[in-house]
Order: C-alpha cells, then sequence, then structure tokens
C-alpha cells in the first residue's frame, strides 16, 4: 500500500526517533508498504518518520545511482547491490575529508542543494528478521545512509546548510508544509487547509 509522505513542517520529522522491539506490529506489512511507496515516489531511501512513525527504521536501494557513468565502476557495482532495510541503526563513525553532493528529499519536494558530508560510516544495525550487522559504507551509498539515517535522528538535510541558503530557501519551505508545490506521490502537507 502507497502511503502519504510527509511534508517539510511536520514535527514528526523532527522527532529523535525510538527503538524498535522485535514484537513490533505488522512491521512486515509496515517495510513492504514503506518499499512500495518509497519506488512509487522514485526515491532512493525513505525514513519512518517520512510516513509519519518516529521509529528507528529506514529502507535504501541506491541502485539508481548505479546508472552514472562518471562513477569508477567499483561504485556502480556496490551501488547496484545496496538494497537494505535498516532498523535500530547507530553510526558507530564517519571519517574522511567532507565532500558536496547535491541532495534532494521527498518530504521536501523540488528543493535540491549542495550538503557536505564524509564520505565514509561504520554503521550497526539490524535487518528485517532483527539479524545484526556491522558495515563499512563509502561514497554515494555512505551519503544515502547517512541522509536517511538524520531522518531518525530529527535532522533534516536543510538543516546542513549556511545560514545565507537556509533564509534564502524560508518562503519555499513555507510553501512546502502547506502543499503548494506539484508532486507526483501522495504527500500528506502539515499546514494545509482543511477542506480543500
Amino acid at each position: 500500500m502507497i502511503l502519504p509522505i510527509v511534508a517539510y513542517g511536520d514535527p514528526v520529522l523532527r522527532k529523535k526517533c525510538k527503538e524498535i522491539p522485535q514484537d513490533y506490529p505488522k512491521l512486515d506489512e509496515l517495510i513492504e508498504n514503506m518499499w512500495e511507496t518509497m519506488y512509487n515516489a522514485f526515491g532512493v531511501g525513505l525514513a519512518a518518520p517520512q510516513i509519519g512513525r518516529p521509529i528507528r527504521l529506514f529502507l535504501v536501494d541506491s541502485s539508481p545511482f548505479a546508472e552514472d557513468e562518471e562513477l569508477e565502476l567499483q561504485e556502480r557495482e556496490e551501488l547496484k547491490k545496496l538494497k537494505k532495510v535498516f532498523i535500530n541503526p547507530k553510526i558507530i563513525e564517519e571519517e574522511g575529508d567532507e565532500w558536496a553532493f547535491n541532495e534532494g528529499c521527498l518530504s521536501i519536494p523540488d528543493v535540491r542543494e549542495d550538503v557536505f558530508r564524509k564520505p565514509q560510516i561504520l554503521i550497526e544495525y539490524q535487518d528485517e528478521n532483527f539479524k545484526a550487522h556491522r558495515e563499512t559504507f563509502t561514497g554515494l551509498a555512505a551519503r544515502v545512509i547517512q541522509h536517511e539515517y538524520d531522518h531518525i535522528e530529527g535532522i533534516l538535510f536543510t538543516d546542513k546548510l549556511s545560514s545565507l541558503k537556509k533564509r534564502l530557501l524560508k518562503g519555499k519551505l513555507g510553501g512546502i508544509s502547506k502543499g503548494k508545490v506539484k508532486i507526483e506521490y501522495k504527500m500528506r502537507f502539515p499546514e494545509m487547509k482543511k477542506g480543500r
């Protein structure tokens, strides 16, 4: 089932999310719905708060980036294979010199900005069967994971922009929270007037 994606301005996007117990009700169904929602919106990642759930869960499928011929073949192969569910993740360390990449977010449509992030992360997480993993990711794969991880910490990519950029985007972000944006997927807007 395709779920509405929560737009910028909704308080759930600012919550530090809670861990998920193994007996969390209908988790398999939730994960299935999240995959469907993400693919319907042509996203490469989706975090639970983006569908209104303040829990430590996100999923990533970076395969669309594998089409980018400017990337090294090895990185393209890694991106093609990265399709994972992250439950109760914890980034242990981020390493390397920060680099910029133009990011966007399904909760903030029509806004894309360069964001600086470190190129390598070490992360511990559980998969959909609650099996524990500890893995290192680099490059774009690391970036997609960092972006989704920020969501479960209540952080948006726009928080990482300069104060000048934030001021320039203020009106557009306010418009998004009121539903003043053209989108091809279902969304829920926090400030949209009822009865429209």
